[in-house]
């Protein structure tokens, strides 16, 4: 890849740009990087053709987690413009019966009032169990929670609960990927990572150390030096641990 192709970073469920604010000054040396608002629409498939919208012709994709979710659902709708994907603490899987009720009792939460100490529950999951009493990273949810809003993460959770099965389009995707994961993610559990770049030919694997499901912030060296690779080098497959 030449230095000048931009890049398209994708949050995740009541996540805004902060979350990858510790990986974009190495990323920008590769080319314009934009942050795709993925916040006013309620299907996968209005998100992603709108993130195409708005995008540059042909460019780098990330996703983090949901952002994986519409990654996949962009690589279905223009697989030509993607010239490399890279899959962050995601999964190719859709949600299961008793994610989706649980889904629905949080939204009904969120609608009175209740999306902070919703996310503030959940903060035990989302990181390392090292780090479940981290100020600064729940400062970071909280911030982002902000960001979003309630209509916002409504809308995104509904997306979410209705997002189609990605595992039978894997082996449609040619351009070399990069699928990153934590060791103790679990929100999403590695072992889809793991089943993500098996499906996906030629895809490398890198699992975290360390590491919950926020890999940014959670260890941004060791992230920031896998997007690098991936975005300086040709991506091979194989897994490793960092």
């Amino acid at each position: 890849m030449d230095r000048t192709t931009p890049i398209v970073l994708v949050p995740g469920l009541a996540s805004s740009a902060r979350i990858y604010a510790p990986v974009i000054p190495a990323l920008w040396r590769f080319g314009p990087v934009m942050v795709a608002n993925h916040i006013r629409d309620d299907s996968m498939a209005a998100i992603a053709a709108r993130v195409l919208s708005e995008a540059p012709p042909r460019f780098a994709l990330a996703g983090h987690s949901m952002g994986g979710y519409i990654a996949l659902e962009i690589m279905r709708q223009a697989p030509e413009r993607v010239a490399k994907l890279a899959l962050i603490n995601t999964q190719a899987r859709p949600d299961s019966p008793e994610a989706t009720a649980r889904r629905l009792g949080l939204m009904e939460r969120a609608k009175r009032g209740e999306l902070r100490a919703v996310r503030e529950e959940s903060f035990p999951e989302l990181v390392h169990p090292s780090r479940r009493d981290d100020a600064d990273l729940l400062k970071l949810v909280h911030a982002q929670d902000e960001d979003v809003g309630v209509e916002g993460y409504l809308r995104q959770q509904t997306a979410i609960i209705a997002r189609v099965d990605s595992r039978p389009t894997l082996a449609t995707i040619r351009c070399p990927t990069l699928v990153l994961t934590g060791d103790q993610d679990n929100t999403i559990p590695n072992a889809f990572s793991k089943e993500m770049a098996e499906g996906i030919t030629g895809a490398k694997l890198v699992v975290l150390s360390n590491c919950g499901h926020l890999s940014q912030p959670e260890q941004p060296e060791a992230t920031t030096r896998a997007l690098v690779e991936w975005l300086g080098t040709k991506v091979v497959s194989g897994p490793r641990t960092a």
